[in-house]
Parts: C-alpha cells; structure tokens; sequence
C-alpha cells in the first residue's frame, strides 16, 4: 500500500532552509505521528508533485497529499495545522478567507525563499530516531 493512502504525506523542498524549519515543527508537534514527509527531490516526492499538477523543477509550493488529495499553498498549511489540534487547530479558520487574499503572499515568499532564508547543498537527512516518518 502506498504511503500517502495510509498517513497525509508531506511534499517539502528538502535543500531549502525555511522549508526544513517547516519540518522540524512537524516533528515536533505532531505527537501522533500522523504525517509522513517526503523531499520533492526523493523519487516519491517527486512522483507526487507531478501527479497532483506541481512541477518538480520549479516547484513554488509545499504539497499535501491527504486522502488522496493534493493541497498546496495556504490551503496545505491551514490543513496541516488543523491535524495538529490543540492551539493550531484555529488556523484552519484560514481557510474560510478567500485563496485570492490568503495565497499571494504565501506564492512571493515560496518564490524568494532561498534568497530570504537560504539553501543547503545537500537535502536534509532525518535524525535515526525520526527516520520512520520520512519517505525515499
């Protein structure tokens, strides 16, 4: 069975710096384990990007695969934190605002995101202890 049938996966740009800041709080408050996180440039990552429309090449979003669904941009954020619960269930209040107002500056920021945070040379590489939830 595929992954992303059994947990929400989790498409990020395993070079970019804000993007592994994006992880860690992941990890560090999903305490169910819920989601899976997999490197747009992993083999799966990759294949779920072009299966839900994202370029792989030039991808300006994080994608989440959640039931078979693809969500990216604020709607994937809003999502994901709404899974979390506790506090960071109010941010799916997000997702009654119009994607025309909520989505313009989450585009600009994914667009300069190595210019303002950064890029690594290599892909992030999970701890041992977190490497069960990483997919590739």
């Amino acid at each position: 069975m595929s992954p992303e049938r059994d947990h929400p996966v989790i498409v990020f740009d395993g070079v970019c710096v804000l993007c592994s800041r994006w992880v860690d709080f992941i990890l560090r408050h999903d305490h169910a384990g819920r989601f899976r996180l997999a490197a747009m440039q992993g083999q799966q990552g990759r294949a779920l990007l072009v299966v839900h429309g994202l370029s792989p090449d030039d991808p300006v979003s994080f994608l989440l695969v959640d039931q078979g669904q693809g969500y990216s941009d604020t709607d994937a954020i809003a999502r994901v934190l709404g899974q979390l619960g506790g506090p960071w269930r109010a941010a799916g209040a997000m997702l009654r605002v119009t994607r025309r107002l909520r989505d313009p500056a989450y585009r600009w920021v994914a667009r300069h995101r190595y210019r303002l945070f950064g890029r690594r040379a290599q892909c992030r590489l999970p701890a041992p202890e977190q490497a069960w939830r990483f997919i590739d």
